[in-house]
């Protein structure tokens, strides 16, 4: 366990060590007004930018609080042992070639490791590592430009990119930044670490996290249990939607549960918010800031334009954000002050009637905004400020201010080209508490990330994910009725079944069991494309036959009761994510799987409400809810069924390594359903 990293991302003293690079971090820190002592340590300079040089770690004045190494990686390794035990408070590490270069360099791992067991319970930055900007307190173990100002409060980003650190930096939308830190290879300390200590700062209002890989399941949800606590929320840009996190194939499920969906289900799960783009995480951390996040998806939007209320109703429609219908007592105080001749709508285009009057503009954004919108958007596009007169446009900023005091509402100003923007208004939008959007689809995203995070923190704090090391024997495949056996056991209902070794067996047991049934042939695994599944035989004759045509492929038959036509079929599975744990599948099944790839992750363990609504979110959820006209399917009865797999999963966490269920036969409401099929395979 490492110590606080208090002392190394707000230090009182700093120590820098190395070259150029040292003598870099000197400048930023006197640039930006560092009050604390700065001690260079190099061994033939005499000063560095006018301050004394030290020749080693014991010659220091006192223990540095935070130590910038910009030395060669075998020196690295001498120095950070001294600092250590000298008391340091932490360390940023610059060099490179540790395990980030293992391909090259044979040593990689081995410095690696002894990186860390030099630093023992010192933190570290790093190895590969840019460092950190602290702006509340001029504290910059930072090597290079950047284009950040002093503050009194802002948001934190972090990365594990040096050079996406840079270019957040150079960022000119109003966002007020308070922290940048990057955390290279992550040899001791991972993102989630730094976060949690970024968090405690009073001055920090939100965190933003761009995530190469999670460095541990266990810090992510204690970063998220103290946001919660402390109501300073997190948003990440997750990447690697490209990779896929499983290896077996035996299984629907390995198809449809990438590692990007999972990630998305797990961050869902833990209320940490999730954006695609670099400009989306930045426009989500300025509403964040401003705001918090927001009480519910529904938002208005206003323009002077039918094409720009065009386009965000056309942004909405692959959202969640609702654009709500507006309220009876809106719509007269919107008439009044926009006329006979505006439709009155949400999106509303108020046309130009009212433009450059700042009065009028106010009347009707308030009447707007009175709406009880989570957040109010206005269109507005600046024309370019070296060539055209922008006093209209400032007007609007003002009406909009004045209007969200009036309202006591959230509002936004968004332009739909981000260039259409400048930054000085930007800042003023920010500091009269309306937040400035960079481009349309930028602000719709931070408003569904903000809402899905309030969503989130208005649920109960979830239970800590299942955290079971996997056996290490090699896996085996139960048989169908083995699998459906074992499911039944936790309330998963199967059909009646019975196994038979001959085609006579099959025709007996059918007999018995009652026509019409099902013949299934046992040790295949994908039956329908092998020939080895048979429905609705109707005769000892007709079981006979198509045992013997699928008796070369089969090593023995099960035969079961014929389930009655379902309204829709549901896909169940279960699969082992590297990072997540056991996670659970739900999405239309049968043949529907590859056709419509309509699916759900469940993080584990789950509950009946959750399942609940990832079934709602599903396309098959139409034929569910009894798609024009027909009968509407017993979703009871299947949130149960997925309920019981999920505790069969849960109870057999270790030994489970994927399991499948296609499909579950969901019957009408009141006859419940049936699971048709299932593979399991465990590890022994």
């Amino acid at each position: 366990m490492t110590r606080s990293l208090d002392r190394l991302i707000r230090p009182r003293s700093i120590a820098v060590f190395g070259g150029k690079e040292a003598g870099r971090v000197i400048e930023q820190c006197d640039k930006m007004g560092f009050t604390g002592e700065i001690w260079p340590v190099h061994p033939t300079k005499q000063e560095i930018h006018g301050r004394r040089c030290y020749r080693s770690v014991a010659e220091l004045p006192a223990a540095p609080d935070a130590s910038f190494v910009g030395i060669n990686r075998n020196l690295t390794i001498e120095i950070i042992r001294d600092l250590s035990a000298r008391g340091a408070g932490g360390v940023v590490c610059y060099a490179s070639g540790f395990r980030e270069a293992v391909t090259e360099l044979a040593d990689g791992d081995d410095l690696q490791r002894a990186l860390v067991e030099a630093a023992g319970d010192m933190p570290i930055l790093g190895p590969n590592c840019y460092g950190f900007i602290n702006m509340l307190d001029g504290a910059l173990m930072w090597p290079d430009q950047h284009g950040m100002v002093r503050i009194d409060r802002g948001v934190a980003v972090l990365t594990q990119s040096s050079n996406i650190a840079c270019n957040i930096s150079m960022q000119q939308r109003g966002l007020p930044l308070a922290y940048i830190l990057t955390a290279g290879n992550q040899a001791q300390t991972g993102l989630c670490e730094l976060a949690c200590a970024v968090l405690e700062d009073p001055r920090v209002t939100a965190v933003g996290l761009h995530i190469e890989g999670f460095d541990s399941i266990e810090a992510l949800e204690r970063l998220s249990r103290r946001a919660r606590e402390l109501r300073k929320p997190v948003v990440t840009l997750k990447v690697g939607k490209s990779e896929q996190a499983q290896l077996a194939t035996v299984s629907h499920t390995a198809s449809l549960a990438g590692n990007d969906a999972v990630s998305s289900a797990l961050l869902s799960r833990l209320g940490i918010g999730r954006v695609e783009t670099l400009p989306e995480l930045l426009e989500t951390l300025k509403l964040l800031h401003l705001h918090g996040p927001l009480a519910s998806f529904d938002i208005s939007s206003m323009s002077c334009s039918g094409g720009e209320a065009s386009l965000m109703a056309d942004a909405g429609v692959k959202r969640k954000v609702v654009y709500r219908p507006l309220r009876e007592e809106q719509r007269m105080p919107l008439r009044e002050s926009l006329g006979q001749m505006v439709t009155i709508s949400n999106p509303l285009d108020y046309h130009t009637f009212v433009w450059g009057n700042r009065e009028k503009q106010t009347q009707a954004f308030t009447a707007m905004m009175r709406g009880g919108y989570a957040l109010n958007l206005v269109v507005l596009d600046f024309p370019r400020q070296d060539r055209c007169d922008a006093a209209d446009w400032v007007t609007t900023c003002h009406a909009v201010i004045d209007s969200s005091r009036a309202a006591g509402a959230v509002a936004g100003i968004v332009a739909s080209m981000g260039e259409n923007l400048p930054e000085e208004i930007a800042l003023m939008l920010m500091e009269n508490g309306v937040v400035p959007f960079f481009g349309i689809e930028e602000a719709l995203t931070a408003a569904e990330a903000a809402a899905a995070i309030g969503e989130m923190w208005g649920k109960p704090l979830p239970a800590p994910l299942v955290k079971v090391r996997a056996a290490d024997g090699e896996p085996v495949t139960l048989t169908e009725h083995e699998a459906k056996q074992a499911l039944a056991a936790f309330g998963l209902p199967v059909p009646d079944g019975r196994v038979a070794e001959t085609a006579e067996d099959a025709a007996a047991a059918a007999a018995e069991l009652g026509f019409p049934v099902v013949l299934k042939g046992l040790g295949v695994a994908h039956k329908t494309e092998a020939g080895a599944v048979k429905l609705n035989l109707q005769t000892r004759e007709a079981v006979l036959e198509a045992a013997s045509a699928m008796a070369a492929v089969a090593s023995g038959y099960l035969v079961e009761k014929m389930v009655a036509r379902p309204v829709a079929e549901v896909i169940v599975g279960a699969m082992r994510d590297p990072v997540a744990g056991p996670v659970l599948t739900v999405g239309a099944g049968g043949i529907l799987v590859e056709l419509l790839e309509d699916s759900a992750i469940l993080t584990l363990p789950t509950d009946e409400p959750a399942i609940r609504e990832a079934i709602s979110g599903l396309k098959v959820a139409k034929l569910l809810n009894g798609y024009r006209g027909g009968p509407a399917a017993d979703i009871d009865a299947l949130v149960a069924a997925v309920a019981s797999v999920a505790s069969y999963v849960v109870s057999n966490a270790s030994i489970v390594d994927e399991l499948d269920i296609n499909p579950i036969m969901v019957l009408a409401s009141g006859d419940g359903v049936v699971a048709a099929d299932a593979l399991i395979r465990l590890r022994k």
